[in-house]
This record gives C-alpha cells, sequence and structure tokens, in this order.
C-alpha cells in the first residue's frame, strides 16, 4: 500500500492528469477505508481529502462522480551511471558534479563571520 510521503500519479479516464504526495493516511470509521490527504502537485498547490478503500490506495480503479480514478505509486527510476551488479557502499558519498564534470562545491557548511 502506499503510504505517507510517497508521492502518486492520479489517472482520471486512464489518461495521467496530476501528480500528487499523500500527506497523511487516518482510518475511517468504516473497516478497509481511509482518509488520504493528499497535496495537488500543480499550480497553484491544492490539498484534497479523499476518503478511499485500501485496494483504491493500492492502485485499483474506481470512480468518482461516475468517472474512471486510479492511483499510480511514482518509483525513482534507477541511475543509469550505476551498473546493475555495481553495489556502492553506502558510507561513500559520491561527490556532486554538474554538467560540466565540474565539483559542486556545498555553501551551507561555510561559517558566516
Amino acid at each position: 500500500m502506499a503510504k505517507e510521503k510517497d508521492t502518486v500519479l492520479i489517472f482520471l479516464e486512464d489518461k495521467p492528469l496530476a501528480f500528487a504526495r499523500i500527506e497523511d493516511i487516518l482510518p475511517d470509521s468504516k473497516p478497509n477505508w481511509y482518509h488520504v490527504k493528499l497535496l495537488i502537485l500543480q499550480v497553484p498547490l491544492q490539498v484534497v481529502t479523499w476518503i478511499l478503500r485500501d485496494i483504491y490506495i493500492n492502485g485499483s480503479e474506481f470512480t468518482m462522480d461516475g468517472k474512471k480514478m486510479r492511483l499510480e505509486e511514482v518509483v525513482c527510476p534507477k541511475d543509469p551511471e550505476i551498473p546493475d551488479n555495481l553495489e556502492v557502499p553506502i558510507n561513500k558519498k559520491k561527490t556532486p558534479r554538474n554538467s560540466t564534470g565540474a565539483k559542486v562545491i556545498s555553501l551551507k557548511n561555510l561559517k558566516k563571520k
């Protein structure tokens, strides 16, 4: 089941409509139903709360006002620079670089005088 802070793609009539982040999932008084608070990621930002069954949060199709709707969890694609058979040690951080290959230096650690 998609969980809080997951990003989902909302489909309306089998067409992608908008991205949303799940802000909160609270149980409803009816078993297997939930109040799902979504932050719709478009301009302007909009917050909605839908009452959905657990299977709808998992991606099953449902209807709203007679129109087919569906939520699909968005998964970050793999980094094309890292081969599948290569494991990157967790404690080693890759030095960020910009598009020209130059090293990126973080300014947040500099002390103010």
